[in-house]
């Protein structure tokens, strides 16, 4: 079904009258059609989660998926209500417990770089986190372009809602953040999509899979300086969510070789191990196979 970009926008302002009580009960419908009926790549998912808990029963994966098509659902119709939201609902909504980690390095003058994967609702995560971590000359998180024109351009409007020019294109990041390196930023990385073929330059054990890694947060970091933090994402209730700030890094250049990537794959590894629902496990993240 091909959408014009004003039937999407008349789509979202409609469904944004509804209250979240009401939202919550067509995503559970949603995602029962989803996993179920539509059966939206349910191969991916089965497979991704049978080769990551090898140990577990079907009857486990499956509860695991289940509750992961909600999760996903939820988090669409949570999108769909971003354009209705205040910044400061958008805080409640998304609360960072620890911003005083954050606050520790802006006063020293340092730039942070967050990185964390996608977990819960990751398009609400960024925005909240900038609002509630403010003083930064530049903030802002890096994103890839989608490939309909017309979704790119309803989320761009929904992701620069609450920040000025937030979005930073994945393929000139660096050249952004670079010129930027004499000023105080806040960048916020999903680390967790996968590389290109041609581009994959570094893999690790990863939810017991030998798994291509993006090395451009512990390149970025090393080159700029910059301070390194990783991102928790847990689900509080339907709707409520909290970002724990954890330190990697505030001395990226004096660490080894891939010490920062392995410590944010392990990061959020463990994340996923704790609560799998809560990732998205319907990407194609080990399309690649991965040769010694």
């Amino acid at each position: 079904m091909k959408f014009l970009p004003g039937t999407i926008r008349v789509i979202n302002s409609l469904f944004c009258l509804l209250p979240f009580r009401i939202v919550y009960i067509k995503a559970s419908f949603t995602a029962w059609l989803l996993y179920s009926v539509i059966r939206y790549r349910r191969k991916v998912v089965d497979e991704n989660l049978m080769k990551s808990f090898p140990g577990l029963s079907l009857q486990e994966r499956n509860r695991i998926a289940k509750r992961f098509y909600l999760n996903l659902a939820d988090v669409i119709g949570e999108i769909f209500k971003t354009q209705a939201l205040s910044a400061s609902e958008l805080i409640k909504r998304v609360k960072v417990i620890n911003p005083q980690l954050v606050e520790e390095y802006r006063l020293q003058g340092r730039s942070v770089i967050f990185v964390s994967g996608h977990c819960g609702n990751w398009e609400w995560y960024a925005a909240s986190a900038i609002l509630q971590c403010p003083g930064f000359d530049h903030s802002g998180a890096i994103v890839k372009p989608l490939s309909s024109e017309v979704f790119e351009d309803f989320m761009s409007s929904l992701r620069t809602r609450f920040v000025k020019n937030p979005l930073i294109p994945f393929k000139s990041a660096y050249k952004v953040m670079a010129s930027r390196r004499h000023e105080l930023s806040q960048t916020y990385i999903l680390a967790d999509q996968t590389p290109h073929q041609s581009e994959i330059n570094y893999h690790t054990r990863f939810l017991n899979q030998e798994t291509a890694i993006f090395l451009g947060t512990e390149r970025i970091a090393k080159s700029l300086d910059q301070v390194v933090i990783f991102s928790h994402i847990r689900r509080v209730k339907r709707g409520f969510y909290e970002i724990e700030f954890e330190l990697i890094t505030d001395k990226p250049k004096l660490t080894a070789e891939f010490e920062i990537t392995s410590k944010h794959v392990s990061m959020l590894e463990k994340d996923i191990i704790a609560h799998p629902e809560l990732w998205l496990w319907s990407h194609r993240r080990w399309k690649y196979k991965i040769e010694d």
